[in-house]
């Protein structure tokens, strides 16, 4: 064997012994983290759209956390009316096929929520038979509750950063006032 093939063997040899030393060592230190148990309200959030899990059509969702973004969760603004379940869950259904942007937004563009918000509840209270100043008020407590789960959530989220020592509380401090201001997250 001539000396340069010897010196490829062994360069060779040598790498696959440090990947193979490097991904026993990197599968021996992963730790494993358990599933999570889906509480209330994030079993709530994760059907938002047509308020139940079966026969979802994606409608409302953006994927990522939550899915609820955007999203109206149908079980919770039928509760709030008074009214059956699939009937506003049809309303919902409606409404987005009917009011479905034909393309993304110009760049730059941001659509107008505070008319989509209002054309949902005139739209719902129309299809419902509901007064439309009630719907407003349904869907306003709905979006304070979900705005006020998601703040919670950041926050006890960012505390156990800071604990980790992954975060200091001043980082914690600044993420929450971006936060806040919508800079980052939407937290309007």
């Amino acid at each position: 064997m001539s000396r340069r093939k010897k010196m490829a063997l062994g360069l060779s040899a040598a790498a696959l012994a440090v990947g193979a030393g490097i991904g026993v060592a990197g599968v021996a230190s992963a730790t494993t983290t358990p599933t999570p148990a889906p509480s209330a309200s994030s079993s709530a959030s994760a059907d938002a759209g047509t308020g139940t899990g079966a026969g979802h059509d994606g409608m409302g969702r953006h994927g990522g956390r939550g899915g609820e973004r955007g999203g109206v969760q149908a079980s919770a603004l039928a509760q709030k009316l008074g009214v059956d379940e699939a009937k506003v869950t049809d309303a919902l259904k409606a409404f987005r096929e009917a009011n479905k942007p034909s393309g993304p937004p110009a760049e730059g563009e941001k659509p107008d929520m505070a008319a989509r918000e209002a054309a949902l509840a005139k739209s719902l209270a129309a299809t419902l038979g509901i007064d439309e100043a009630k719907v407003t008020a349904a869907l306003d407590e709905l979006r304070t509750a979900a705005q006020a789960d998601r703040a919670a959530a950041l926050k006890t989220r960012l505390d156990q950063a800071v604990t980790d020592g992954k975060l200091t509380q001043a980082e914690a401090d600044a993420v929450t006032k971006a936060v806040q201001n919508g800079v980052i997250g939407g937290g309007h």
